[in-house]
C-alpha cells in the first residue's frame, strides 16, 4: 500500500512526518513539495494558504476522508504546531487509535517535566499543562513525573563535573533489531588490535585535556557493541590506560556493558573488578530460547543466568539487566515469563527497552513484522511498569526513539541508589561528556547552556586509517572546553 505526504507553502516537513508515524509506523512515505503530485492511494495534504492566512488538512486513508482548515496563528512556531495537532486530529478521527504519548515526538519527555517544574509549577500544573498541549495519557504523565521528580534530586552538577565515554563497537553476532555502529568478532577480528592501540591513544589525549582544563570525571561509561567480546588482556590494555592517564579516584560510577552471556567470562569479570569499574550489565533482552534464537543470539537464557550469578559470586553489587519489549515471536506471556524471572535473580536495575525498527538493523526490513500487534506490547511495557515498582525498583530515567513499537518509551527501573548517574545526564543534555572511539561523540555543555558536538567517525576502519585527521578535531574540543575555564 503506498503512502504519500504532501507539503504546500510550508517547510513543517519534519514535526509532520513525525505526527503521521505515529499512526501509520514502519512506512516509508512519498514526499511531494509544493506543485509535485502523487497517485498514491493514500495520501495526507498538509498547506498553509498565504493569501488568506490559512491552514489546511487533508486525509485520504484507508477508504476514509478527512478536511479541516483553520485561521493560522502568528507566530511560525505557533503554525507548526498548530498543523501538527490539525493532523492529529484528522488521524486519530480516521483510525480511531489515542497514542499513550499523544502528540508528543521528542525523545525526552521528563525534559519537558524538568522544565516545568523548574519554573515554579508544582506537579499537579505541570502535568496539567502538558496534557492539555500534548494530550498525554494520565499513566504516561504519571511516568514522566516520577521520573523527573527523582531525577530532581540527581541532577545538580558542577560544570567542571564530566561523564566519559568509552566505545568498544564489536559484538559476537549482530543482533536483529540493532542499529549500533557493531561488528561481529568474526568479520571485524584484524582489526581489533589497531582499533585497541588507537582508542587507547585517544584516551591519553582526553586525559591530557581533562587534567589541563581541571575536569573531574564523575562518571565513566564503556559501552559498545559488547565490550566484553574483546579478550581479557585487550579489556584490561583499555581499562588500565584510563586508570594510568585520567584522574578517576573520585569518580562517583563506572560501568562496563557487559552484555552479552557468551561473552561474560570469570577472567573479563575479575579484570572489570580489579579495574575498580563497580557497575556491569548483564542483558538478556529475553529469557525465551526461542525468541534469543530468532534474534541471533548465540547463547541460551541458562548462560544468562549462570553469567548472572557468576557476577554476584564475584561480588559485583550493581549490575543492570535489559529486556527488549516486542521482539519478534515474542509474546505477551513470554515476556511475562522473562520480566518475572528477571525480578526473581534480584538484580540492581533492569531497564525495559520497546522495539524500535531502526534502518539499520535487518528487522526493519522484515516485512511481516510491520503488522505487530501494538497493544500486546503495551500490555508488555504496562506489566512493567506494574510489576518493577512493586518489587522496590523505581523508574529512573526515560527516552524515546523514532520508529519505536506503538510510540512507546524505554524505561530504566533501579533500586534506590542504584540510579545510573550517566544514564540520566546523557539524556538531559546538562553534562559535558568527552567519548572515545569510534562513533563516539564529545559533547560540551557551556555556561550560558549551549551545546556543542564533536563526532568521531562512525566506523572502526575509519577511525583507524583517519586517526591523525581526527585527533587535528580535538582543537575544536579544546576550544570550547576553554569556555568551562
Amino acid at each position: 500500500m503506498n503512502y504519500a505526504l504532501i507539503f504546500k507553502n510550508h517547510d513543517f516537513e519534519y514535526e509532520i512526518q513525525a505526527v503521521a508515524k505515529i499512526f501509520i509506523p514502519g512506512i516509508r512515505f512519498q514526499l511531494c513539495r509544493n506543485f509535485e503530485t502523487s497517485d498514491a492511494e493514500n495520501q495526507i495534504l498538509t498547506e498553509y494558504i498565504s493569501e488568506q492566512n490559512l491552514l489546511h488538512v487533508k486525509i485520504f486513508l484507508h477508504g476514509k476522508t478527512y478536511s479541516d482548515t483553520a485561521p493560522a496563528k502568528t507566530e511560525k512556531a505557533e503554525q507548526e504546531f498548530q498543523l501538527c495537532q490539525m493532523l492529529y486530529q484528522g488521524l486519530q478521527n480516521l483510525t480511531g487509535y489515542q497514542p499513550p504519548w499523544g502528540m508528543l515526538t521528542g525523545i525526552r519527555p521528563v525534559r519537558k517535566v524538568l522544565d516545568k517544574l523548574s519554573q515554579g509549577l508544582t506537579p499537579e500544573q505541570t502535568c496539567q499543562e502538558l496534557q492539555q498541549k500534548y494530550l498525554i495519557s494520565d499513566k504516561k504523565l504519571q511516568l514522566a513525573l516520577h521520573t523527573a521528580l527523582l531525577q530532581k534530586e540527581i541532577l545538580p552538577h558542577s560544570m567542571k563535573e564530566i561523564g566519559l565515554y568509552i566505545s568498544i563497537p564489536f559484538c559476537p553476532t549482530r543482533c536483529s533489531y540493532c542499529s549500533f555502529v557493531s561488528h561481529s568478532i568474526e568479520s571485524a577480528k584484524s582489526l581489533i588490535p589497531e582499533y585497541i592501540q588507537k582508542l587507547c591513544e585517544e584516551i591519553r589525549i582526553l586525559g591530557k585535556l581533562i587534567q589541563k582544563y581541571h575536569l573531574s570525571v564523575q562518571s565513566v561509561y564503556i559501552g559498545g557493541g559488547t565490550p566484553t567480546a574483546v579478550s581479557a588482556e585487550q579489556l584490561k590494555e583499555i581499562m588500565q590506560t584510563i586508570r594510568n592517564h585520567i584522574d578517576i579516584a573520585h569518580t562517583r560510577e563506572y560501568t562496563v556493558e557487559a552484555g552479552r552471556a557468551d561473552t561474560i567470562t570469570e577472567e573479563k569479570l575479575l579484570v572489570i573488578r580489579e579495574m575498580n569499574a563497580d557497575r556491569i550489565s548483564v542483558n538478556p533482552q529475553t529469557l525465551q530460547d526461542s525468541v534469543l534464537q530468532k534474534i541471533g543470539r548465540c547463547h541460551t537464557a541458562q548462560q544468562v543466568t549462570d553469567a548472572f550469578q557468576l557476577a554476584r559470586k564475584l561480588g559485583f553489587d550493581n549490575i543492570n539487566m535489559d529486556l527488549i519489549a516486542g521482539l519478534p515471536s515474542d509474546t505477551y506471556e513470554g515476556f511475562s515469563d522473562t520480566l518475572r524471572k528477571v525480578i526473581d535473580l534480584n538484580p540492581d536495575s533492569v531497564t525495559v527497552h520497546t522495539l524500535t525498527l531502526k534502518r539499520a538493523g535487518t528487522l526493519y526490513h522484515d516485512m511481516n513484522y510491520q503488522n505487530t500487534e501494538i497493544p500486546v506490547v503495551e500490555k508488555m511495557t504496562e506489566l512493567s511498569a506494574a510489576l518493577l515498582p512493586e518489587s522496590g525498583y523505581q523508574p529512573y530515567y526515560l527516552y524515546r526513539q523514532k520508529n519505536t513499537v506503538g510510540n512507546l518509551e524505554n524505561v530504566g527501573y533501579a533500586k534506590t541508589g542504584k540510579e545510573n548517574l550517566y544514564n540520566i545526564l546523557i539524556m538531559d543534555d546538562r553534562q559535558t561528556i568527552l567519548g572515545a572511539g569510534c562513533a563516539a561523540s564529545s559533547k560540551i555543555i557551556l555556561p550560558d547552556g549551549n551545546l556543542t558536538r564533536v563526532m568521531n567517525y562512525k566506523f572502526p576502519y575509519e577511525y583507524i586509517h583517519r586517526f591523525e585527521e581526527l585527533m587535528n578535531k580535538k582543537q575544536l574540543l579544546e576550544n570550547e572546553l576553554e569556555k568551562l575555564a
